[in-house]
C-alpha cells in the first residue's frame, strides 16, 4: 500500500495545477481503504463559479458520484491545508474515516483553528486527523502564490 507521502505528493500536483490555473494552491486527494485514488481535485472557484468549488469539495462530489453515495466510509482525504468550515462539514457529512493535513491554516482554518469544528458537540461525525507531509512545501506554495499578487 502506498504512503501518506506518496498521497499528500499526488495533492501538492492538484495543488500546483490549480495555481497554474489562477486558483488558490490547494489540492486534495481521497483515497479508498485498499489504497486506490478514488478522486482528487484542486481549488477551482473561480473556473467554475462556484463558491463552494474548493478542493476538497470537488474531490468529494467526483467520489460520490463514482461511488453512488454521499457516504465515503473507510476512506482518507489528504488535503494540502486545513480544510475551512465549509469543507469540514462536508468532511463530516461524507463520513471519512481519515483526514490528513499538510499546511495548518491559523486564518482560515477549521480544524485545528478557528471554530475546530471537529470538536463542537453538533458534530456527529469526526474523522481520525493527522499531521501530514510536506507541511512546508504546501505552505511554500501558497505563499509564493499570494506574494506574487500582491
Amino acid at each position: 500500500m502506498e504512503t501518506d507521502a506518496h498521497f499528500m505528493e499526488r495533492a501538492l500536483a492538484e495543488a500546483e495545477k490549480a495555481a497554474q490555473a489562477g486558483e488558490a494552491p490547494i489540492g486534495a486527494v481521497l483515497v479508498s481503504e485498499a489504497g486506490d485514488i478514488i478522486s482528487a481535485a484542486g481549488n477551482a472557484p473561480i473556473a467554475t463559479h462556484d463558491p463552494t468549488g474548493h478542493a476538497e469539495i470537488r474531490a468529494l462530489r467526483e467520489a460520490a458520484q463514482k461511488r453512488g453515495n454521499y457516504r465515503l466510509n473507510d476512506t482518507s482525504l489528504y488535503v494540502t491545508l486545513e480544510p475551512c468550515a465549509m469543507c469540514a462539514g462536508a468532511i463530516s457529512i461524507a463520513r471519512i474515516k481519515r483526514l490528513i493535513i499538510a499546511a495548518r491554516d491559523e486564518k482560515g482554518g477549521a480544524v485545528w483553528h478557528g471554530p475546530r469544528f471537529f470538536e463542537q458537540p453538533t458534530c456527529h461525525w469526526r474523522p481520525e486527523v493527522a499531521a501530514g507531509p510536506y507541511a512546508r512545501e504546501a505552505g511554500d506554495l501558497l505563499r509564493d502564490f499570494f506574494r506574487a499578487r500582491r
